[in-house]
This record gives structure tokens, sequence and C-alpha cells, in this order.
């Protein structure tokens, strides 16, 4: 049997953390499994040779101090063992390309900012896409509370 993934994205947004809560407790709930993806855009390395070398391995490695928190957490709280997938290029795409690369992925779990600038940019390209998308998405609100995250998951 095919194990079901839930296909999270770590970036910068406060929200992120409830998308990572979301997944991990949705896939401890089902028996699935949780892959976190990271994507660098391409324009932070664009500058010097060299320099974009350096840019590229710290960013790396500050994703993956980001990612060790809350596998962290998945690990002990919910017993859930994330992967971690570093991709560069566009978000939008990277994301789109990670789906149709691993047929495991069974939903794509997001989560939506609550400022006054709306959901955020992935969150408005992704629904505009959700049409054609392979899997379905689960827009998790930013300010939900954990006890209602765990009371709906």
């Amino acid at each position: 049997m095919n194990m079901r993934k839930f296909l999270v994205v770590l970036d910068d947004s406060r929200e992120c953390l409830n998308a990572m809560r979301f997944a991990a407790m949705r896939a401890a709930r089902s028996g699935g499994g949780v892959t976190i993806l990271s994507v660098i855009p391409p324009d932070e390395f664009n500058h010097w040779i060299g320099v974009g070398e350096i840019m590229r391995a710290e960013a790396r490695e500050r994703i993956e101090v980001h990612y060790e928190v809350f596998a962290k957490w998945m690990r002990d709280k919910q017993n859930i063992h994330p992967e971690l997938i570093i991709r560069e290029g566009e978000p939008l795409d990277e994301i789109i390309a990670q789906i149709t690369e691993d047929p495991e992925i069974g939903v794509l779990v997001l989560g939506a900012g609550t400022d006054t600038k709306g959901p955020g940019p992935l969150v408005t390209q992704l629904s505009r896409q959700a049409g054609s998308l392979p899997v379905p998405i689960t827009i998790v609100p930013g300010d939900l509370s954990k006890e209602r995250l765990e009371s709906i998951t």
C-alpha cells in the first residue's frame, strides 16, 4: 500500500508553523508521512560566481536548522519522521515539480497569512492553479489556535 504524504512548504512566514502542525497531525492520524519542501529562489545567487556558492551553502544551512526545529517537534509529539527536500528555482514551479515527481504526495498543505496583505503569494498563485494540480490543497489559517488545529485534524 502506498503511504500518503503531506507536502508542506517551509519558508520564513509565520503561517508556515500552522501548516507544519496540521500536516504532522493529519499524517499521524492517517498513518501518512510528511515531506517538507523548501525552495531557494534563483535571484539569491545571481550576484557573483564565487559568492553564489557560499550564499547557496548558507541558505541550505539556514533551511536545515529551521527544518530541524519542526522535525524534532514532529518526531517527539506526533511520531512522524519528516523528509526534507531543498530545491532551487521559482517556488511555484518547484512545488508543482515536487508533486509531479513524487507520486506518494497526496495533499499539499499551505499556511495562509493573516495580515492585510492577504493570504500570501503562494496561496494566491496555487489557488489559481488548483483546478489543474494533481493533488488537493489544504489551506491552514495562520491564526488558528493549537487546540482548534488538534480538534480538526
